[in-house]
């Protein structure tokens, strides 16, 4: 017993008649009758009672309909979904190390409601379709879609002394234990606030989250952006002294990603 025995013998029972089911069924009329005798055969039951104009149905067909029918539904609905599954175009989004979970969920979020039919992958680093990345740290012939701006801010153990200052100037940073980045992109930046310190650091980190890990293990001071601060309970942090400093997170992307018709519509829906 097959789909296509199921489907020859559901045609014929609904139409009470083999030449009409033949036809709807886009089959010859032997090649019909020879499947329903198949399937006949298969059960060892009379399904059909062949009468001079159409059939009657036997008992046995009448217990057989619903199973039928439900059998075939199943099979349908089976194929449906792993072919949708397949039919998914597949996009992969990079995402660079020290990106906040809440700007992560953001774009996933948007990715969901505007990419239903996308099969998406998340990779850590530079790699993928697109990415989730910092705009100081794009490739020199990628384009940039600004999602989120992050204020650099001083981070420091919730004990420390610094957090009962009502007010900070640079200077009073300069004598501090300072966890520094030195091979980050933002190092140069955060030079001054380090002052003569910047040559004896207290611990290195090559990126936030391990500079966070650091400070929590009271090595000393670091400067981070405020989102990744947000998630540790026994840090405290507050505005950089003097000009604040900041950074832009969003997506880089080649010219040439805008070929997948997916990478298009996610990045129209983010421009919106």
């Amino acid at each position: 017993m097959d789909k296509q025995q199921l489907k020859a013998f559901i045609c014929v029972f609904e139409e009470r008649n083999i030449t009409r089911a033949a036809q709807l069924l886009s089959l010859t009329q032997p090649a019909l009758s020879a499947t329903i005798k198949a399937l006949e055969d298969d059960l060892g039951i009379p399904l059909f009672i062949r009468k001079t104009r159409g059939v009657d149905v036997t008992e046995d067909a009448r217990v057989l309909y619903p199973h039928a029918r439900r059998m075939i539904n199943d099979m349908a609905a089976l194929a449906s979904r792993f072919r949708k599954r397949q039919d998914k175009t597949p996009l992969t989004i990079g995402i660079e190390h020290d990106i906040a979970s809440s700007h992560l969920v953001t774009l996933l979020e948007k990715a969901r409601t505007t990419m239903p039919d996308v099969l998406l992958t998340l990779d850590p680093g530079c790699t993928g379709d697109i990415r989730l990345g910092c705009e100081s740290l794009r490739c020199e012939d990628e384009l940039f879609i600004p999602l989120f701006d992050e204020n650099y801010e001083l981070v420091f153990p919730a004990t420390h002394p610094l957090n009962q200052e009502s007010a900070l100037t640079i200077e009073q940073l300069h004598d501090q234990s300072w966890v520094m980045l030195p091979t980050h992109d933002s190092h140069q930046r955060f030079l001054p606030f380090y002052g003569a310190s910047a040559s004896t650091p207290a611990a290195n980190a090559g990126n936030f989250m391990l500079a966070l890990d650091l400070v929590e293990a009271d090595f000393g001071l670091t400067i981070a952006p405020k989102p990744l601060i947000e998630t540790r309970c026994d840090l405290a942090s507050r505005p950089l002294p003097g000009h604040p400093l900041m950074r832009r997170i969003g997506i880089c992307y080649a010219v040439q990603a805008l070929e997948n018709p997916a990478i298009e519509q996610l990045l129209k829906g983010l421009s919106v």
